[in-house]
């Protein structure tokens, strides 16, 4: 036990009620070890069992937690138990009849994302799932935190409450909720704000060149939008922990705070800072879609094993549709900004050869063993749920609002959803999903789903568009389609992917292989775009490139230009129901695209 835990142990132990206790502490942070202390009481079963989550939700992906666990030990007072290793994650203990138990463990923790743990000479962040062990069968009973830092100026930032007249204790009410509940420790900035008479924290780790009156005047009016969309907040405290880092990007959402981590330098930009909206929009749009409305599956966390769902296009996917709204609803950014953005999404779908194998709903299902794991051949086969979630939620908008003259839209499913299952915390079935959305849109939507969802029929964008004036319309480049990307990496042109069916894929060449020479004329670097101007669709050119350290060259038949970029343009001569659909969806004229 180290010596800053002993004297809160002996002091606080015997509070009344307090059957679970942690302590962190961290008296050498550069080493990144966290020390975690857990004192148990009144547990009266001869064995003790022990249990690391595995995953933590909202990230769908067994991350293997206890790899990070060492130093294990049990003891009644200073008699050391007995235990063993049951599995991977799961420790056992034979206390026998004593009633108090004390754990000691360390978790390495030099990991810098928002699912992880980060702990050096700056800082320490840690997830509850990641340091955490769970006691099964007292999952709802509360549990205590006391947080003993390295040093006296640094502070705890948590969306736990606090326990009055004690120094960085805090309270979680049951063991979901320790998971939800990251911890911020050292010497961040911290900004306060109100938003509809509740009170919000800023926390900012890390250097950068961002502005923290504009970031908070608009994380107010992000949270007022959302707030009005479902009829308030359903919280009474919320914090937002940011952690600034060399080319970051990612978010976790919480129930009463989101991790969010961002590029240091990426807020001066126009377009990159509304990118770190969308974010914000995002992460608190979780607040209800995922976090409160959330599948069957989800209802009930299973933290040993993964928890199948093909809902996630739901979760993540019509929540990625509202983060570029909700900026526009905002009047953080305009339409033409609003466009643009959607423009890229997508211009990112169409481009994924993917989206022709793999359905929606097993897009969800296979999360967890393909959407964070990819490799060379993922743009091939897979599909992002995050990315046709968004595509199949905007066609699902504007089929609702096209039906109902703009007086219903997808606004009113999530309202339905949070009603009806996301106040009790009631998981929904897929059927149930499909139930909603068909009684707002006033159809039976078996065919939508069973093409869209449930199978992999193009999307049919400019069917939904134009009656909102709009069509989407595919640009070409000058050079003939080869069918590579390539990535420069210490100088060297590496080809990162081979498009399925492409000519590059025809004649042999292999993601992974170094691209050195076209026609026996060396490649420099960046030049491959420069150098197919030169020829035209059907010419036969030789690419050399190094295969697995061999010298290869191939013969390659170029086709004709595929489309690279996707725009969405008002149509010509819109009549006045599509000015005025487009007006009541995005809340501006038509013209205002032009």
């Amino acid at each position: 036990m180290t010596e800053a835990i002993a004297p809160l142990l002996n002091t606080q132990v015997q509070r009344a009620g307090r059957k679970i206790h942690y302590w962190v502490a961290m008296s050498q942070p550069e080493n990144h070890l966290f020390e975690v202390t857990l004192h148990l009481v009144d547990y009266l079963s001869p064995i003790l069992d022990l249990k690391m989550p595995v995953w933590t939700p909202g990230s769908y992906l067994v991350r293997e937690y206890a790899k990070n666990l060492q130093d294990f030990a049990a003891f009644t007072g200073h008699q050391p138990l007995p235990w063993r290793k049951i599995s991977k994650n799961h420790w056992q203990i034979e206390k026998g009849n004593v009633s108090e138990i004390t754990v000691r463990y360390r978790i390495f923790a030099n990991e810098l994302s928002v699912r992880t743990n980060h702990l050096d000479a700056t800082h320490g962040y840690f997830n509850g799932a990641a340091l955490f062990l769970r006691i099964p069968g007292w999952e709802e009973l509360p549990i205590y935190v006391t947080i003993v830092p390295p040093r006296p100026e640094w502070q705890v930032s948590t969306g736990l409450p606090t326990i009055a007249e004690e120094t960085n204790t805090f309270l979680a009410a049951d063991f979901d909720t320790l998971v939800d509940s990251p911890f911020e420790i050292g010497s961040h900035q911290l900004f306060h704000f109100e938003v509809l008479d509740k009170p919000h924290e800023l926390a900012i780790w890390g250097k950068g060149n961002f502005d923290p009156k504009q970031m908070v005047s608009d994380f107010q009016k992000i949270i007022e939008v959302e707030a009005k969309m479902f009829g308030g907040l359903p919280y009474e405290r919320f914090l937002f922990l940011l952690h600034l880092f060399n080319q970051a990007y990612g978010g976790l959402e919480h129930k009463n705070s989101c991790s969010l981590i961002y590029h240091r330098f990426g807020f001066r930009n126009q377009d990159k800072y509304e990118r770190f909206i969308q974010l914000v929009a995002h992460e608190f749009f979780h607040l209800w879609n995922v976090k409160r409305i959330r599948p069957k599956a989800l209802e009930v966390f299973d933290y040993d094993q993964e928890s199948y769902t093909p809902c996630l296009w739901f979760c993540e996917g019509t929540t990625s549709y509202y983060d570029l709204l909700i900026p526009l609803r905002a009047e953080i950014y305009d339409v033409k900004s609003y466009l643009n953005h959607l423009n890229q999404e997508i211009t990112k779908y169409l481009k994924t050869p993917g989206r022709k194998v793999q359905p929606l709903s097993e897009s969800s299902f296979d999360a967890w063993i393909k959407l964070y794991r990819p490799d060379a051949n993922s743009g091939n086969s897979q599909i992002s749920y995050y990315l046709k979630g968004e595509m199949v939620s905007l066609l699902l908008d504007l089929l609702i609002r096209e039906r109902h003259h703009n007086q219903l839209s997808l606004d009113d499913v999530m309202v339905k959803m949070w009603e009806q299952f996301g106040k009790a915390e009631i998981g929904y079935t897929p059927e149930q999903l499909q139930a909603v959305i068909e009684s707002v849109a006033g159809i039976d939507l078996s065919d939508f789903f069973k093409c869209y969802i449930d199978g992999l029929d193009d999307l049919p964008f400019n069917q939904y568009l134009q009656p909102f004036g709009l069509q989407l319309i595919g640009e070409k480049d000058d050079e003939p389609y080869l069918g590579v990307k390539i990535k420069t990496e210490n100088g060297r042109e590496i080809i990162k992917f081979v498009e399925m069916g492409s000519p590059a894929n025809t004649a042999g060449i292999d993601a992974g292989d170094e691209l050195l020479a076209i026609d026996g004329i060396k490649l420099g670097a960046s030049q491959l775009r420069e150098r197919l101007t030169d020829y035209q669709p059907n010419d036969t050119i030789k690419v050399t490139v190094f295969h697995q350290d061999e010298l290869r060259t191939y013969s390659v038949i170029l086709e004709p230009t595929h489309p690279t970029r996707y725009h969405l343009v008002a149509v010509q001569n819109p009549d006045p129901t599509q000015q005025e659909n487009f007006a009541g969806w995005l809340g501006v004229p038509l013209t205002n695209i032009r």
